[in-house]
């Protein structure tokens, strides 16, 4: 579903759970005959899918409206130059898209390798464009510690958009 120019997506989890308990609630009527439950059941079945296309679009929303922000503090940087020294720098990489994990949850993270290294980046809601392996991509992001307190340093991503292999440096 398109809402503006954000793409709304739902999880396969999400509408696996949902067609499950559309199949409990058909099963639960034909069984007892109990047509009323319909007016609370299927209301709150049809919630299990819009709570999380609202949450998909409001997190969406709060990724685009930080792009501009990071576009204009981030700084060009090699896959390599990334650190822990680096914790909290807004940066911008360049790269190729070798795995992708987790898009089905919408929260997809990826490891991106340009010629000095590769990274992992994460992603906390779907992107805007459906990016694959062996994409080329500009990673608009900020540096954190792969778990809370401790790890390797990451790119907790913005943005992540499809670049043209010519523009990769």
């Amino acid at each position: 579903m398109q809402i503006g120019d954000i793409k709304v997506r739902v999880t396969v989890v999400t509408v696996a759970v949902f067609l499950f308990f559309m199949v409990v609630i058909a099963v639960y009527v034909l069984a007892t005959g109990d047509v009323y439950a319909l007016y609370w059941a299927v209301p709150a079945a049809v919630m299990m899918l819009l709570i999380p296309m609202a949450l998909n679009y409001m997190s969406q929303k709060q990724y685009a409206s930080l792009v501009p922000m990071y576009e204009a503090e981030a700084k060009n940087a090699r896959i390599r130059e990334i650190n822990l020294n680096r914790l909290g720098e807004v940066v911008r990489i360049k790269g190729v898209v070798e795995r992708v994990y987790f898009q089905f949850l919408n929260r997809p993270q990826y490891l991106v390798a340009d010629r000095t290294g590769e990274i992992s980046v994460k992603m906390f809601t779907s992107p805007l464009e459906d990016v694959q392996n062996g994409d080329v991509v500009e990673v608009l992001g900020i540096v954190v510690k792969r778990y809370i307190m401790t790890g390797d340093a990451v790119v907790n991503c913005v943005s992540i958009r499809k670049i043209k292999n010519d523009q990769q440096s």
